[in-house]
């Protein structure tokens, strides 16, 4: 009957909406990536990567995936991760039938409300 292929790009992105739906989570991605991504939202007609955080390794039957998160300050980090786990394997499985075998997650930071990387101190000395 034939064959169905589904391409990477595609786990990664199911992936990245399925974590940035669980409560806590901040953003995807490291220092880097969260940069570039603030960037690019700044151009007028650009979207958010949904894929920003997310490595994948598909088979034909199996998938692994990582995902680098940053945790909203107060958020148990290991409730979170366990909710993260449970809602991209729930998705990935429902929307592509490939077992998923793995979910790392790594926190790479903690967002503090108030807290902006372009914010500038004032000074505490004249």
């Amino acid at each position: 009957m034939g064959r169905t292929t589904i391409a990477d790009g595609v786990v990664s992105k199911i992936a990245g909406i399925a974590a940035r739906e669980v409560s806590g989570v901040h953003d995807l991605g490291g220092g880097a990536a969260r940069m570039v991504g603030a960037i690019r939202e700044r151009i007028p007609g650009s979207r958010t990567n949904l894929q920003q955080g997310v490595s994948v390794e598909v088979g034909e039957r199996q998938a692994a995936i990582d995902i680098d998160i940053v945790a909203d300050y107060g958020v148990s980090v290991v409730d979170l991760s366990t909710g993260i786990r449970r809602n991209v394997v729930a998705a990935v499985e429902r929307m592509t039938g490939l077992e998923v075998t793995e979910v790392n997650v790594l926190v790479n930071d903690v967002y503090v409300e108030g807290e902006d990387e372009g914010e500038q101190r004032e000074s505490r000395v004249e």
